[in-house]
């Protein structure tokens, strides 16, 4: 029983999960390694993943602390490979940005969830809020800054969302 449920489970949201952990790292091959670690952890709490108010978002919650952990270890590994001197001389604020992809990664971890969550995948509010575990109301504050952080990074553009919305047929 607990086999064929997660079977389904896993048939039905891994391409979900793994579109999400592309969006959130914007590398293809992270973004199948991080989904498949999320499936593993959702195996292993299965009991609580079923007994939870809403399975999907608790399997979302859990890649989404996995792309924040992988991301965060790809910064620290980018910064420790720069020379020293060009550390001091780049500006990490710097809105040289052309594409979402690109945007989406200078954004704050929550930011970048929620927008992504919101835009990209669709989910309203709440969900989002279960699968990151915060308040609807951290949700609604979040996707706003992100989403305005996000046009000024694609130099204002009205169309940023749009063209997020575009990325999941995209990828």
């Amino acid at each position: 029983m607990r086999d064929a449920a997660f079977r389904e489970y896993f048939e039905r949201h891994h391409d979900s999960m793994s579109r999400l952990a592309y969006l959130m790292t914007g590398e293809h091959d992270a973004a199948d390694d991080l989904a498949a670690d999320a499936l593993t952890e959702v195996w292993r709490h299965w009991e609580r993943v079923v007994a939870a108010e809403d399975p999907v978002a608790y399997g979302h919650g859990i890649l989404m602390n996995l792309a924040r952990n992988w991301v965060r270890r790809k910064k620290r590994e980018r910064l420790l490979s720069l020379d020293p001197i060009i550390r001091r001389v780049l500006d990490p604020d710097t809105p040289a940005v052309v594409d979402v992809r690109s945007a989406l990664a200078r954004l704050p971890h929550r930011r970048r969830a929620c927008v992504v969550l919101r835009y990209a995948f669709d989910l309203s509010e709440k969900e989002v809020a279960t699968a990151l575990g915060i308040s609807v109301g951290a949700v609604k504050s979040a996707t706003s800054r992100g989403a305005r952080q996000l046009a000024e990074l694609l130099g204002g553009s009205s169309v940023a969302l749009a063209r997020l919305n575009g990325w999941e047929a995209a990828r």
